[in-house]
């Protein structure tokens, strides 16, 4: 069984799906734009020397997410 975590918690190259976005207002909003949006699967493709920010792999281009930002979204492990 997998467990639901804070996207601040993954791991580098661990493999993931947005369960929820619980950012509101402008922030929420923002994330969303950015294409963040619950179902759609990432991979988490490194991490600055002092863990912030992340950068992440989904669809087709590269993201980087500060932690506060990354606070806000609960993901779920995918298994290989």
């Amino acid at each position: 069984m997998t467990k639901d975590m804070c996207l601040r918690k993954a791991k580098v190259n661990q493999k993931l799906k947005i369960k929820t976005i619980s950012a509101e207002g402008e922030l929420g909003r923002r994330i969303r734009d950015l294409g963040l949006i619950p179902g759609t699967e990432l991979h988490v493709i490194g991490k600055a020397p002092l863990r912030d920010p992340v950068a992440l792999r989904l669809k087709d281009f590269t993201l980087t997410l500060r932690n506060s930002e990354a606070d806000h979204i609960t993901v779920t492990p995918l298994e290989d």
